[in-house]
């Protein structure tokens, strides 16, 4: 393995990634948070609207994340490759850069955007790169137990609401049990007045934003390793085990590929659809949803984040010297940067700091949203990198991590 080598195969992977995780975050961008799982929240929850949930939900909710963390895996085995040819400590440069990486998402939570993952990636990342040096079939060993083991730790936890809430509804309910229940669901049931209080607290001033969540929203970063520890750590030892036996690479056969392709996506997405027509049926009950959404869908989540990587392993095989895919592979390259980029372009579209969209876009109308950033991606991305290293965010990152100005130009020397 090369430590200067780029995998044509990984950026478009991540260009591919970086694009589709909009197509569920524009949600988050555009409406009040609950409404992300369920649109009678917000939103629509009929005709064109529902079924854009309905797709949402099946084909694209976490599966575009789990793709981007076993991405973030698989790049720690090359930063440690090009850290050991290099002479320097692997550990020493991943931790600085999991260090910066780290401030950079507490900055991004608290003053561009609440949706930020990448705090969530430093902490993790940081337990993740305990276990590089495992091979790939105790990487994936390891990671299947702790995945579903979180599971069915989930599926426990989640599933004790349903007892809350017949302990609470029942004829003979004592006080204390509906006491017990409302605080249970008290921050995932929200009245029609905490909605509405939500699109004007978007809609305000960016000091109302960013001071809400300074003062009230303070602890959220914190949520995220919590709740996703026991997907985003098994989703990384993946990452490291694909790079390690070539999935992330494209080096397995074309017929493997497919086989991978075919089982995961349709295991997965007829899972989902049954999840989806589960949360319909019960009218979007909040309990239900949260089941569905948290602890449920967290097997077929795997299957088809395995199923779309094999599928675009092959569509990136097909498209090989493509000028389309170069343009992909570049956004990929600069995926730091698109990343937040789109929150500092969707912020201004939605927020009252900006154009002040917020709460006023259907769900189908926000795909040209998505749409557009997804061009402004591909326009910008690869005539950046024919003159410059780096995307600007990646720069930042890279000098940071390493304390000093790194060469930007690819005229520049590198020392």
């Amino acid at each position: 393995m090369s430590a200067s080598k780029r995998y044509i195969e990984m950026d478009a992977l991540r260009g591919f990634a970086v694009m589709g995780i909009l197509l569920m975050n524009i949600m988050a961008f555009a409406m009040p948070e609950m409404a992300y799982i369920n649109p009678t929240v917000y939103g629509g929850s009929e005709g064109i609207d529902l079924i854009t949930w309905f797709l949402g939900f099946i084909f694209v909710d976490g599966k575009v994340r789990a793709i981007f963390t076993f991405l973030f895996g698989a790049s720690m085995i090359l930063i440690v490759a090009s850290a050991e040819a290099k002479g320097e400590s692997p550990k020493k440069v991943h931790y600085f850069r999991m260090l910066w990486l780290a401030l950079i998402g507490l900055f991004h939570f608290f003053f561009i955007w609440w949706g930020d993952i990448l705090f969530l990636y430093a902490l993790i990342g940081c337990v993740a790169f305990l276990f590089r040096d495992w091979e790939s079939p105790r990487l994936l060993k390891w990671a299947c137990i702790i995945y579903f083991t979180g599971a069915l730790l989930f599926s426990l936890g989640m599933g004790s609401l349903f007892f809350l809430q017949a302990a609470a509804s029942a004829p003979d309910a004592t006080a204390a049990a509906i006491a017990e229940y409302e605080e249970a669901v008290g921050d995932i049931v929200m009245t029609p007045a905490e909605v509405q209080e939500e699109v004007a607290l978007y809609l305000g001033s960016y000091w109302q934003v960013t001071q809400n969540k300074i003062s009230e929203r303070w602890f959220f970063p914190l949520i995220n390793p919590t709740m996703l520890f026991f997907e985003t750590l098994p989703f990384m030892m993946t990452g490291m085990a694909s790079f390690k036996n070539g999935f992330l690479l494209g080096q397995w056969e074309t017929v493997r590929y497919r086989k991978w392709a075919i089982v995961g996506i349709s295991s997965g997405a007829a899972l989902f659809a049954v999840l989806a027509w589960i949360d319909y049926r019960s009218g979007f009950d909040e309990i239900i949803v949260m089941n569905a959404n948290i602890a449920w869908s967290m097997p077929p989540r795997l299957f088809m984040a395995l199923g779309y990587i094999a599928a675009l392993m092959l569509l990136i095989k097909s498209l090989a010297d493509s000028a389309f895919l170069k343009r992909v592979a570049a956004a990929g390259r600069a995926a730091f940067t698109n990343y937040l980029g789109t929150s500092i372009l969707m912020t201004f579209i939605f927020y009252g700091w900006g154009l002040g969209l917020f709460g006023s876009v259907g769900r189908a109308e926000l795909y040209l949203f998505v749409l557009g950033a997804w061009v402004l991606m591909l326009l910008w991305s690869k005539p950046w990198l024919k003159r410059y290293r780096y995307g600007p965010l990646e720069w930042l990152w890279r000098s940071l991590a390493r304390m000093e100005l790194q060469p930007m130009r690819k005229s520049d020397k590198v020392n």
